[in-house]
């Protein structure tokens, strides 16, 4: 399938009223309204196309960026590709998840991710934390910079309640993928999360919630799932 083709399958599968749901989730118009079961059936036809995600992209189209990090390889991308991606100011679920998802395919998606939790553009910094909770879900523990990871956990620590609001709940979201993700840093998590506290974030006209970070983690313990890697965190 053409990027021609592909948006219009979209336009057809979209509804007014997932449109208006998204929208309230910091979508943009255009927006179609595509619900994430019909973009899985677009990913099963097109499968892995780099070219083809590169085009969806860089359409602007909420529903065609979205499925753009559902069809493309990260490893695949370049540095160059990875920076404009999560430079594209569109925030909402591209960068909390579609930039995450392809950054931590790639070999150098902790180098990035460092380098954008630094920025001071709060999208940016949201897929950085965003990035880092993905590769500590994915990679084995001893492929991780133990060292690294608790310091960062100690920045969250100190940094949390005075950060950007959506950059408050990626931090959170950390802290919670290292203690469900990483064994060695469980105790560790458990314990920033009751410093921390409750985290108040901004979430607008939806019925969102922030997770408790200790709540989250205990009940993996209770499962008996703590260190259990994800086999991807594309959805």
């Amino acid at each position: 399938m053409t990027s021609k083709e592909v948006l219009k399958k979209l336009e057809q599968s979209g509804n007014e009223g997932t449109a208006k749901i998204l929208m309230k989730h910091g979508a943009k118009a255009p927006c179609y309204g595509v619900k994430v079961e019909e973009l899985k059936k677009i990913q099963k036809l097109v499968k892995t196309n780099h070219a083809l995600a590169s085009e969806l992209f860089n359409s602007g189209i909420f529903d065609a960026m979205y499925l753009a990090g559902l069809i493309m390889d990260g490893a695949e991308m370049t540095k160059k590709e990875l920076t404009a991606w999560a430079e594209t100011n569109y925030g909402s679920s591209i960068s909390s998840y579609t930039v995450p998802w392809v950054a931590s395919e790639n070999k150098l998606g902790l180098e990035l991710a460092l380098q954008w939790i630094e920025s001071k553009k709060e999208f940016v910094a949201v897929s950085g934390w965003a990035t880092l909770s993905c590769i500590v879900s994915l990679r084995p523990d001893e492929e991780l910079d133990i060292a690294l990871l608790r310091s960062l956990l100690k920045r969250v620590v100190e940094n949390i309640h005075t950060s950007p609001n959506k950059v408050k709940q990626a931090m959170n979201n950390f802290v919670i993928s290292l203690g469900c993700y990483v064994a060695p840093l469980t105790a560790e998590a458990l314990k920033a999360a009751d410093k921390i506290g409750k985290v108040k974030v901004d979430v607008g006209d939806t019925d969102c919630k922030i997770p408790a970070a200790t709540e989250y983690i205990n009940k993996l313990k209770t499962k008996g799932t703590i260190g259990k890697k994800k086999k991807t965190v594309k959805c």
